[in-house]
C-alpha cells in the first residue's frame, strides 16, 4: 500500500528522476533516491514543509539537479518505475532509510570524500558514489515518525 498518493503519471515522473539522478549508481541507488524523496514528502520538516505530492517533491526549487538535464525528460522505464513504485510503497533502506539529504562530491570519475556535515545534517552513509545525511530528532523528529 502506498505511503504517499501517487498517479501513473506521478510514478513515471519519480522514475524519470531516479534514473536522472542515480543511473549509474544500480537499482539500490537509484531506490535509495526514491527514498530521500518520499522522506522529503512525508516528514514536513525542515526545508521540505508543506511538500505533500511528488510533483511538488521534484519540482520544489534548487532541489534536484537532473532537472537541468536531458535524461530527467526522457520517457520512463519499466524497470524503474518498478523502483519507484517500491519506494512510493515505503520500502527503505539503509542509508536513506531517513535521510532528507544526498549528493555526490567530487567529479562523476574521481568522486571526493563525504562531508561530515550536509545543511547541517549528520553524513550516515555512502552508496557507491552518493552521500547520505539524515536529520536529528531535534531538526526534524517527524522523518523518524513516518513509519
Amino acid at each position: 500500500m502506498a505511503v504517499v498518493k501517487a498517479r501513473k503519471q506521478d510514478i513515471d515522473m519519480l522514475a524519470r528522476l531516479l534514473r536522472a539522478e542515480a543511473e549509474a549508481e544500480g537499482e539500490m541507488g537509484m531506490l535509495l533516491v526514491g527514498n530521500v524523496g518520499i522522506n522529503r514528502i512525508r516528514a514536513n520538516c525542515s526545508d521540505f514543509k508543506g511538500i505533500r505530492t511528488i510533483p511538488q517533491m521534484i519540482y520544489q526549487p534548487h532541489a534536484f539537479e537532473a532537472l537541468q538535464h536531458g535524461m530527467f525528460y526522457q520517457s520512463a522505464r519499466d524497470k524503474v518505475r518498478r523502483l519507484a513504485r517500491r519506494a512510493v510503497n515505503g520500502e527503505r533502506n539503509w542509508p536513506a532509510k531517513f535521510s532528507l539529504w544526498y549528493f555526490r562530491p567530487g567529479t562523476y570519475q574521481n568522486p571526493g570524500p563525504c562531508p561530515p556535515t550536509w545543511y547541517n545534517q549528520p553524513f550516515v552513509g555512502r552508496w557507491k558514489k552518493h552521500c547520505f545525511y539524515q536529520p536529528t530528532a531535534e531538526t526534524c523528529e517527524n522523518v523518524y515518525n513516518t513509519f
